[in-house]
């Protein structure tokens, strides 16, 4: 498989391709909401724990941090804007180059 074919790929050619791109689009921005209702409700969840315990150390931190990392992560795959056609093809130059 050559690089355009992989261009080819990202570039919807029909309505049917578009179509199939705003899925999946609309489904990704789905998922990220609810990772982050989960992880709102789990976290709320442990700080009640903490405070019902009357832990002095606040230990909800560590998992709050961690899982917040993946979120992160989470929300730059949904959000982050895809490469322009420009950056595709000045990206295939300079592979081209390198051969």
């Amino acid at each position: 498989m050559d690089d355009r074919t992989l261009v080819d790929r990202t570039v919807p050619r029909t309505d049917d391709e578009l179509r199939e791109q705003a899925v999946t689009e609309l489904r990704k921005r789905r998922e990220l909401a609810g990772h982050v209702i989960a992880f709102v409700l789990v976290n709320t969840f442990v700080v009640i724990i903490w405070y019902v315990t009357g832990a002095g150390f606040f230990w909800p931190v560590f998992p709050i941090f961690a899982w917040g990392i993946g979120i992160i992560f989470h929300a730059w795959d949904v959000l982050w804007p895809q490469p322009t056609e420009t950056a595709i093809h000045s990206t295939m130059e300079r592979i081209a180059r390198r051969r």
